[in-house]
């Protein structure tokens, strides 16, 4: 035994004679910036490392001896070093400031004015030398994110959240607080039309987040940009053509765990009627039961095939390089679907809260095609004028199933302990049909050193279609906790679909002077628009034509149902008919003051809008057609301080406008039933001032730091509340409505930090918003009647939630080809719906989202991947912040001093895939 120790020891000493170790970082000699990816290699030896992201490498167990270590990457001089290890225990700490190759000078300008648009390095460029305060995220960044599309990829962004849809991927985007109503769209600078049915703000789940070279937040507005957006805009650029031939493409495969526990419900999509009977005969045709087919009334229930995605891009440059192309595209087929719980409830005498009355368990099913593709060409004419036409088709198609089943509370014998009530069941297949389609033609000419033109000729079109979108609801009974579904209750066929098309021309003038020894940019110009929107709405009530059938008796599928149509020439006589138009004209002047270390970028905008509607089947309403016609003069003002190449202070100031959408403003009446919706033609727009105070440290090139503050002052703020009849005070009416002023005002934190192989970026946002808006209560008066009383209430914007931050810890070894990253999200509770009834909002749990992903390199162009989403399996929870005590018996309610209204799971998803690079 004792042999074996003093054995060990000796080769332990042995060992430490041969452990020398060298250290340093590999620099640019010209900017002293790290070089990152650097190979160092102990010539005459196995020995070797790679610089990590601060520049920095490490090289252990060197043997005592003399030796050269060669550095080299790729425009850089090779460099050689003579060193010397002369004891076991020396550190040896050694700089190598590796020099640009002479021969490769102008090369090097060449790249830097074509320089890599999805790196890390340009994003962090772009963001330092932006106009206003700016967030991006690269294409790299993109690609190696857990993220599929450009919803979930957006959350990443320092005072952004989102808002799912239901599968748990992310839908739309709040901008510091400002619901999604505040914020606008573009795609390579042009802004893009909705083909939401009602709004005009864009889902971003519909694009696919490997089409993008980056994604740009603009959280201040210059005047050169239009000035509807109050939280920001969001600019999504796609591939450029390439300076080389370049391919790359991926394909993945993966599944979500949601169905290793229930199988996936479909029904045939592909032969569902796109047309109604209304639609396909005439206005005038009586519709049969044989004129509704029974694709969306044939269900299977199977396990789905795991998901399928892939992407490609193709590009070059041709004719000496004077002609660029690129062609990518992407095409995602998943399956998802979530498991969720939902209450309904009354606001019952002056009880405190609401009156639980219904329990719904429902089950979502969703098959998902998403597909984007876009071409981009460009051609220089000459060094100073060249011409790009850029066009992109985004589609996605969702075929959901939503399977229900509620236990009524109030009524029917509802007994938890015996086992008894009164059961629903209802089943909706719903096929849903988006497309964004844009095209645009530009032009770039500089006319003389100091003077040029830039023009866009654009045509967008966004369509939505939803057809046949069916309910079959059955009634149903539990007794000694067995649950049977009896006979058929009254079923829906709807009908929806619509368009908005936009076409635009952008002129922008630029020129170049000096004043007083200062050169300043002028800008001026404008644009025209003409957004023609068009909706269309039908809808069939069906009887089941022998009401006392038997399920598991007369019928077992739900395809054999016999129905009475009740009204045979359909329900088009509804808000939802409607033509809408707006015609945009804007006109700016901007300057800017280059070369100093105060940068000044400000001016003016003017903005005319011509809003209007026209109901297509109105029905006795005041204004069946009307029209809003305003401008508005935005002013703006950006200084930026440089006090060194690496520093940023800015402060900003800038005026904006948030429009109605068209829906909003048509005078339309729904009856539900505690209180009746209406539209609202009166509907003002919103104005905000804003301003904005930043500092940005920029200390390597892929690392930062920012903090900010942030004010907003909103005039006449669109929200949706309980509002009294003009004419008639004593009714009540749930719509739109302006509401004096609100606030906003929140700080930022932002920060990229790398060590070696590692890195951390991190974001936190503090947010706090205030408007006060009427609500309803009841109370009891002197008499002992109930009656309802208006009274105003402050609250925070919708949406808006107090913390928001973002987690991701990085590993990058570039030795062994491994990149991956752990992320995690962080949204802070918020109002998910805002309540007719004082107290009574609908907040959702702030929660934490973690997603992983992870690429190695294998050789000769190909890497593969992995991502991994919600890894907590973290629920969406909404609840009421009061409970009553009516409530006490209803099961699932768990929250102690709250009321649960909706609690939905989705399960952790997966994707392995394999991606090339040329």
């Amino acid at each position: 035994m004792n042999r074996l120790v003093l054995i060990i020891v000796c080769l332990l000493l042995v060992s430490r004679t041969w452990a020398g170790t060298i250290r340093g970082r590999a620099i640019d000699v010209t900017t002293g910036q790290p070089v990152i990816g650097a190979t160092l290699l102990l010539e005459n030896s196995k020995l070797y490392a790679v610089s990590g992201l601060d520049g920095s490498y490490l090289i252990k167990n060197v043997p005592v001896g003399s030796y050269k270590i060669r550095a080299s990457y790729v425009s850089y001089k090779t460099l050689s070093r003579d060193i010397e290890v002369t004891n076991p225990e020396q550190i040896i700490t050694l700089e190598l400031p590796m020099e640009p190759e002479n021969d490769r000078q102008l090369t090097e300008v060449t790249v830097k004015a074509r320089r890599d648009g999805s790196s890390d390095r340009t994003a962090r460029d772009l963001e330092r030398n932006a106009l206003q305060v700016t967030n991006i995220v690269s294409g790299r960044t993109i690609e190696l994110s857990p993220d599929l599309t450009v919803a979930n990829v957006i959350q990443r962004v320092s005072g952004i959240s989102i808002e799912r849809n239901s599968n748990g991927d992310g839908q739309y985007a709040i901008l510091r607080g400002m619901d999604k109503r505040y914020n606008y769209t573009l795609v390579n600078g042009v802004k893009i039309p909705s083909p939401d049915n009602r709004y005009r703000y864009v889902p971003l789940d519909i694009f696919p987040a490997e089409l993008l070279d980056r994604l740009e937040v603009y959280k201040a507005l210059t005047p050169s940009m239009e000035g509807d957006a109050v939280g920001g805009a969001i600019n999504m650029v796609m591939k450029d053509a390439p300076d080389r031939m370049t391919v790359l493409a991926n394909i993945s495969s993966g599944y979500s765990e949601l169905f290793f526990n229930r199988p996936f419900v479909s029904f045939d999509a592909k032969h569902v009627n796109s047309q109604s009977p209304y639609e396909q005969f005439g206005s005038q045709y009586s519709a049969k039961f044989s004129d509704f087919n029974k694709a969306s009334t044939t269900y299977t229930s199977q396990a789905p095939p795991p998901n399928l995605l892939g992407s490609f891009a193709v590009g070059n440059r041709f004719f000496d390089r004077r002609f660029g192309i690129m062609l990518a595209g992407s095409l995602q087929n998943t399956f998802r679907g979530s498991n969720s719980l939902f209450f309904n409830g009354d606001v019952v005498d002056t009880l405190r809260g609401i009156t639980l009355t219904k329990q719904s368990e429902r089950q979502y099913s969703e098959h998902q095609t998403r597909y984007g593709l876009h071409a981009k060409m460009d051609y220089r004419l000459n060094e100073n004028n060249k011409i790009q036409w850029f066009n992109a088709l985004i589609s996605l198609e969702n075929q959901q199933i939503r399977e229900t089943r509620s236990t009524e509370l109030g009524i029917g014998g509802f007994d938890p302990v015996l086992g008894n009530a009164t059961l629903g069941y209802e089943t909706r297949s719903r096929l849903t049909k988006q497309k964004i389609y844009t095209s645009t033609l530009q032009g770039t000419h500089q006319l003389t050193p100091a003077f040029g033109i830039n023009w866009s000729a654009v045509y967008s079109l966004a369509t939505n279609e939803v057809p046949d979108q069916t309910y079959i609801p059955l009634l149903g009974i539990r007794k000694n906790f067995v649950d049977q579904r009896t006979t058929v209750n009254d079923g829906q066929r709807r009908w929806e679909h619509n368009s908005d098309t936009d076409l635009a021309g952008y002129l922008n003038l630029t020129l170049k002077t000096n004043l007083a020894g200062i050169a300043v940019e002028w800008m001026a110009g404008g644009l025209y628009r003409d957004k023609q929107r068009t909706n269309f709405y039908n809808n069939y009530t069906l009887r089941p034509s022998n009401p006392f059938a038997q399920y598991g008796v007369d019928f077992t599928d739900y395809n054999q149902i016999a129905w009475n149509i009740q009204n045979p020439l359909g329900s088009v006589a509804s808000a939802l008919n409607y033509d809408a138009a707006e015609k945009t004209a804007s006109g700016y002047l901007q300057f800017r003051t280059t070369d100093q270390p105060l940068e000044i970028t400000g001016g003016v905008r003017i903005e005319h809008t011509d809003q209007g509607y026209a109901m297509k089947f109105p029905i006795g309403e005041d204004n069946p057609t009307g029209s809003q016609i305003y401008t508005d003069v935005l002013p703006s003002l950006h200084f930026r301080y440089r006090p060194d190449e690496r520093t940023n202070w800015r402060l900003s100031y800038f005026r904006s406008l948030n429009r109605p959408g068209f829906f909003e403003i048509v005078p339309y009446r729904i009856v539900n039933e505690e209180y009746q919706e209406r539209g609202n033609p009166n509907l003002k727009r919103a104005i905000a001032d804003n301003v904005d105070l930043r500092y940005e440290f920029f200390p390597r090139p892929l690392e930062q730091f920012m903090v900010g503050l942030f004010y907003k002052h909103i005039q006449d703020p669109i929200e949706y509340t309980l509002q009294k009849d003009a004419i008639r005070g004593q009714d009540l009416y749930y719509g739109p409505g302006n509401f004096g002023n609100a606030t906003n005002l929140g700080l930022e934190v932002d920060a990229i930090k790398y060590f070696r192989q590692w890195g951390i970026k991190a974001n936190y946002t503090y947010t706090n918003s205030s408007i006060t808006t009427p609500k309803s209560k009841r109370i009891r008066n002197a008499q002992g009647d109930l009656q309802t009383i208006t009274v105003n209430q402050t609250r925070a914007l919708y949406g808006q939630s107090a913390h928001v931050a973002n987690l991701s810890l990085l590993y990058k070894d570039a030795a062994h080809g491994w990149d991956s990253q752990l992320a995690a999200s962080y949204t802070g509770g918020r109002i998910n719906t805002v309540s007719q009834f004082v107290d009574n909002d609908l907040y959702q749990k702030g929660f934490i989202q973690m997603d992983a992903s992870a690429e190695k390199r294998l050789g000769r162009g190909f890497l593969l991947f992995a991502k991994a989403n919600n890894l907590l399996n973290t629920p969406t929870e909404i609840f009421i912040k009061n409970a009553s005590s009516k409530n006490s018996d209803v099961p699932n309610q768990d929250l102690s001093g709250k009321t649960l209204i909706r609690r939905d799971f989705y399960q952790r998803s997966y994707v392995l895939g394999v991606r090339y690079k040329l």
